[in-house]
């Protein structure tokens, strides 16, 4: 699960949180399709954080439905809220909430602009999420941009290749590797691991050249060796 953002600490809650005063009312009325881009006077910022708040109240004392309703809010009074829209995808996903968490993630990802590890887990979790509804064409971008955000994670890298390879999905599992060799070039298993399948595909040569990469990194391995010595008396080198 995603970590949330800064919420405040649980408290009783008053009669008056329950209560919605007319502007508030007015306003959400006025933008209640989340989906539509506003801009200037149309957003209430003000209106947003207090909605926010009670989401993020709701949700430490784990009164989910109602955190949800809130943070809905939040992102109506300001659709670019991008912590409204981190919170709610959060909530959705705990609750196994996937098709709801998704849209919000992608969202969320679009408003970011810097690596923070808010956004690197929003791609990360979103190409998972992907990939687990075998939507692999989609997956695959959210993946090579996880890669890219977060280098030296490379159990993921094997995670999305050997998803993406057992799925028939070869091409998407190389271009894994391809995009892990660049940000992790000393990593000599990575091009063993792309060699095997550039191999699996009838691309001898392309995978033998992998492997001497393999060997290059990691010239103490007899693995290695051998496995360069062995695909090259295929090749017939």
């Amino acid at each position: 699960m995603l970590a949330y953002a800064s919420v405040v600490p649980a408290v009783i809650l008053s009669h008056s949180i329950y209560a919605q005063d007319s502007a508030s009312n007015n306003v959400l009325e006025r933008y209640g399709n989340l989906d539509v881009t506003r801009q200037g006077p149309t957003i209430d910022a003000e209106l947003a954080q207090k909605m926010f708040r009670r989401g993020n109240t709701y949700s430490n004392l784990q009164r989910y439905e109602e955190a949800i309703e809130e943070y809905r809010k939040a992102i109506s009074a300001d659709p670019n809220f991008s912590a409204a829209i981190r919170n709610l995808a959060n909530t959705y996903y705990f609750l196994e909430r996937y098709d709801e968490a998704k849209p919000l993630l992608a969202r969320f990802i679009e408003l970011e602009n810097s690596p923070t590890a808010g956004l690197i887990a929003a791609v990360s979790t979103l190409g998972q999420l992907e990939r687990q509804s075998h939507n692999f064409d989609i997956a695959i971008d959210y993946d090579l941009r996880a890669i890219e955000l977060d280098p030296t994670n490379d159990s993921q890298v094997h995670i999305m290749a050997n998803t993406y390879n057992n799925a028939g999905e070869a091409d998407k599992a190389i271009a894994v590797y391809l995009a892990a060799v660049a940000v992790m070039p000393e990593n000599a298993f990575f091009y063993r691991s792309l060699g095997r399948i550039l191999e699996q595909e009838g691309r001898l040569e392309e995978a033998l050249a992998e492997y001497e990469s393999a060997a290059e990194k990691n010239p103490d391995s007899d693995f290695y060796v051998n496995l360069v010595e062995t695909t090259r008396r295929r090749l017939g080198n």
